[in-house]
C-alpha cells in the first residue's frame, strides 16, 4: 500500500508508555481463557460484554517514559494514515446518503489501557468501544498477525484498523446499539448468531473502505486482507485452540463468510449491499 508522505489523522491519541490501571484480569483466565477472549473480540468484537465487569470509567493512568523502536513508530504513522483514509472515505459515503460522518479516535497503547468499556490488556486484540467512540490497538499485534496468524502485509493490519473503524460505522448508524438491545432478550446461541452478522457486516465496511482506496493499493495489498480474514475465522481459531469448532458458540463468523463479506464490500463500495441481517445465506 502507497502510504508515506501522505495525510495522517489528527485524531490519534498515543497512549504508549502508560498504565491502564487495574485492568482486566485476563492472566487469571488461563491460556485456553486468553484464546477465548482472542477469539470473541479479535479484529473488533464488541468488548462490553467481556470488560463490563471492569471499572466502567477509565482510571487514572500513569505516564512512563517511552521510547518505540524506528519499525513500531513506523507502524504507528502508516495507521495514522490509514485512519486518515477512512475518514476521507466515510465522510464521501455518508455525504452520498445524505448523513454526516463523525470521525472517531485512535488509541495506541502498550500491555493495557483503561476505555468508557473498562480496562483491558493487548491479550484481547483490537477493539471498539461505543462508550467513547474510540478504536483501541497495541501495535505488537502486527507481529501476531506475522507470526501468530501468518497474515503478513501492511494491508492486513490496514484491514484490522477497517474493520474497527466499521463498528464505529455500525455505531453513528444506530446498528450496534440495536443488536446490543436485541440480544439482551435473546439465549446465548441466539445472542451469537447477531454478533456473528454484526462482526460480517464490519467486514463488509472495511471492504468498502478498501473500494474506495483502490489508487493507493497494488495488486497483492488486497489479497493480504484476505488472508487475515481467513486467519481469525472463529472455525479456524477454534480448530488450533482445542481442535474441533463448536458453530453456536461463533461469534464473529466462519473463514470463509469472513472473506466472502469482506470481498462483497470490495465489490460494491456502498452501504446497501451490507446488510448481513437479512441476508439469507452468510
Amino acid at each position: 500500500m502507497e502510504w508515506k508522505g501522505r495525510r495522517k489523522s489528527a485524531n490519534v491519541e498515543d497512549q504508549r508508555g502508560k498504565s491502564g490501571g487495574g485492568g482486566l484480569a485476563i492472566g487469571g483466565l488461563g491460556g485456553l481463557g486468553v484464546i477465548v477472549v482472542i477469539i470473541y473480540t479479535l479484529l473488533g468484537g464488541n468488548p462490553t460484554d467481556i470488560l463490563n465487569n471492569a471499572a466502567s470509567q477509565p482510571t487514572n493512568q500513569a505516564t512512563q517514559h517511552y521510547e518505540p523502536t524506528a519499525e513500531e513508530q513506523q507502524l504507528a504513522d502508516f495507521v495514522s494514515v490509514v485512519l486518515a483514509d477512512t475518514e476521507d472515505v466515510w465522510s464521501e459515503v455518508f455525504k452520498e446518503n445524505g448523513l454526516t460522518y463523525k470521525d472517531p479516535k485512535l488509541v495506541l497503547f502498550t500491555n493495557s489501557v483503561a476505555t468508557a468499556c473498562g480496562s483491558a490488556t493487548s491479550a484481547v486484540g483490537p477493539f471498539y468501544c461505543p462508550g467513547d467512540q474510540k478504536l483501541y490497538i497495541d501495535l505488537s499485534f502486527y507481529q501476531e498477525l506475522k507470526t501468530q496468524f501468518n497474515a503478513p502485509g501492511d494491508f492486513a493490519m490496514a484491514y484490522v484498523v477497517a474493520h474497527e473503524v466499521g463498528h464505529h460505522v455500525q455505531y453513528l448508524l444506530g446498528t450496534s446499539t440495536k443488536v446490543s438491545n436485541e440480544q439482551r432478550q435473546l439465549s446465548k446461541e441466539q445472542a451469537n448468531a447477531l454478533s456473528v452478522k454484526l462482526e460480517l457486516q464490519a467486514d463488509y465496511y472495511a471492504g468498502v473502505f478498501a473500494h474506495h482506496n483502490q489508487q493507493y493499493l497494488d495488486k497483492s495489498d488486497f489479497s493480504e486482507a484476505i488472508t487475515a480474514a481467513s486467519a481469525i475465522g472463529d472455525d479456524t481459531l477454534q480448530k488450533q485452540a482445542q481442535g474441533y469448532a463448536v458453530p453456536e458458540t461463533f461469534t464473529h463468523g466462519t473463514s470463509a463468510q469472513r472473506m466472502r463479506w469482506l470481498e462483497r464490500g470490495y465489490e460494491y463500495g456502498d452501504l446497501k449491499h451490507g446488510n448481513t441481517f437479512s441476508a439469507s445465506d452468510l
